[in-house]
This record gives structure tokens, C-alpha cells and sequence, in this order.
């Protein structure tokens, strides 16, 4: 197999060609010598070479096959890169990144078709993160520094703000690529936090209030919260009240502390009525 071989459509293939945004892309990640990286779908290598340089340790996951064997094979004489042929959104990231007490700096250019799903998993194992350097649609990335109250504003936007700190380290246009995508992309830099944003009592209940916040767009936040499973025994109007929140509002017009409060809110009325 070589790595000049044609990229597949099918799994949303985009390779990375330009050796001035690899050379940033690098700089971004600011790589230790005796770090552990992660590299989630390699492709031809544009990155992995300077991460194999860097890091103390390198663990590639890659989907495409005929790409993980020739990583494998490219590696063979390396005891420090690891290649798992393997789907990033199947295989055990938790497991994965446990069997080292250092935390990992993620490194990926992710397919623009399942970049959404990765960033969830990635956002379940943050307390095994000490960085992550990730190249986006731009679109993605925009949803993910929206303020409340816009139609870029969502799930991601909440969710990951409460864990990293998320800062845009550059836009990459499509020629830096082969094929060209249709879009722009973007670098950005993730930096977990020590402690989360705000309490928000239950984190389980906590994601549940806001994928259902935004589960219907165009509908009241009190109407939304009733059709959750959490709060089928629990008065969604009177969560409401107590939180101070008008239930005629949209999710999309919450921030980060409302939801939190009503998150805590939810929590403590779910335990009183399993008691």
C-alpha cells in the first residue's frame, strides 16, 4: 500500500498537504519530549512524523485499514508509536488512555462527518487530557466559541465549554488540502480544566438537560424539558420557577450558569422522587 494512495470519499478523506500549516499545526500542539499523544486518524502521515519526533510516546488510531497497516509497518523499528486499527468512535478511548498515569495531548485533523461524535467522546475522558489540538470544519469550530442566543449556539457549545477552555489558533483554507473540502477550516486549542466551569450537581442529569434544551429548536424551554425522560414524575414549570428561568425561553438562550442551576434543580428533584 502506498500513502499517495486516493483518498476515500466514503470516509470523508481530506489530506493534509501543506507543510506550512502541518509546521503550525505542531507549534499549536506544543508538544513535550516526555508526553504521551494521541493522534486520532493519521491518514498519510502529514503530522505523525513530527508527533513520532516529540512526544515520548505516540498512539495512532486509524479506521482505514490499508493506512493503519502502513503505519504499522512505517513504525515497526518504534517502541514508543502504537498503532490501533480501529474506529476512534467504537474503540475504548477510556481503557485506551488509562494504562499511563500521564495525562494525554490529543492531536487530530478530523473527518468533518463524524468530527461532532469524536468531540463527545473526547469530551467524556477530559480528566485524561492535558491538551488537545484539533482541526475542525469551520463551521464546528464556530458553533463551539458561540455565545447564547444564536443559531450557532448548541449542545457542543455547552457541554464542551464546561470542561476546556477553548481557544481558535488559526483558519485553514481548503487548498491546504487534497482533495480541496468545500469549506474552511480551523485550528483550535482545547485546555481542560482542573475543575468544571460550574456545578452542576449530577453531570449525567446535567448532559440530559441540555441535549434536551435544544432537542426542538423552535419550542419553548418548558415544553422541550417535558418530553425528557428525567422529568416524566418531576414539574418542569416549577424547576423553572425556581431557577428563575422563564420557561417560554428557548434553550438556545440559556448560558453555561442557567443551565447548571437548573441542572442541580433537576438532580435534586429526580432523587426526591425515587425516595
Amino acid at each position: 500500500m502506498s500513502a499517495t494512495r486516493r483518498p476515500l470519499k466514503s470516509l470523508g478523506q481530506n489530506f493534509l498537504v501543506d507543510q506550512n500549516i502541518i509546521a503550525r499545526i505542531i507549534q499549536a500542539a506544543d508538544i513535550g519530549a516526555d508526553q504521551a499523544v494521541l493522534e486520532i486518524g493519521p491518514g498519510r502521515g502529514a503530522l505523525t512524523g513530527h508527533l513520532a519526533e516529540r512526544a515520548g510516546r505516540l498512539l495512532l488510531v486509524e479506521f482505514d485499514h490499508a493506512l493503519a497497516a502502513w503505519h504499522r509497518d512505517q513504525h515497526k523499528d518504534n517502541q514508543r508509536v502504537t498503532v490501533i486499527d480501529g474506529d476512534v468512535l467504537k474503540v475504548d478511548l477510556d481503557a485506551l488512555l488509562s494504562d499511563t498515569p500521564q495525562k494525554w495531548n490529543v492531536v487530530a485533523n478530523l473527518p468533518y462527518n463524524i468530527s461532532t461524535e469524536v468531540l463527545f467522546r473526547l469530551y467524556h475522558v477530559h480528566d485524561k487530557l492535558a491538551r488537545m489540538t484539533l482541526m475542525l470544519q469551520k463551521e464546528v469550530g464556530d458553533r463551539l466559541a458561540a455565545p447564547p442566543d444564536c443559531s450557532e449556539y448548541g449542545v457542543t457549545t455547552v457541554l464542551l465549554g464546561l470542561w476546556f477552555d477553548i481557544r481558535r489558533a488559526f483558519v485553514v483554507h481548503p487548498g491546504s488540502f487534497h482533495p480541496s473540502p468545500k469549506v474552511d477550516s480551523v485550528v483550535l486549542n482545547f485546555i481542560p480544566r482542573s475543575e468544571a466551569r460550574a456545578d452542576v450537581g449530577d453531570e449525567e442529569v446535567f448532559r440530559s438537560v441540555v441535549k434536551s434544551a435544544f432537542s426542538m429548536r423552535r419550542k419553548t424551554l418548558v415544553n422541550c424539558l417535558k418530553s425528557a425522560e428525567f422529568t416524566k414524575h418531576v414539574d418542569c414549570a416549577a424547576l423553572l420557577e425556581a431557577c428563575s428561568i422563564d420557561g417560554r425561553r428557548r434553550g438556545e438562550t440559556l448560558s453555561l450558569e442557567e443551565f447548571a442551576a437548573l441542572s442541580r434543580h433537576v438532580t435534586k428533584a429526580v432523587r426526591a422522587a425515587a425516595e
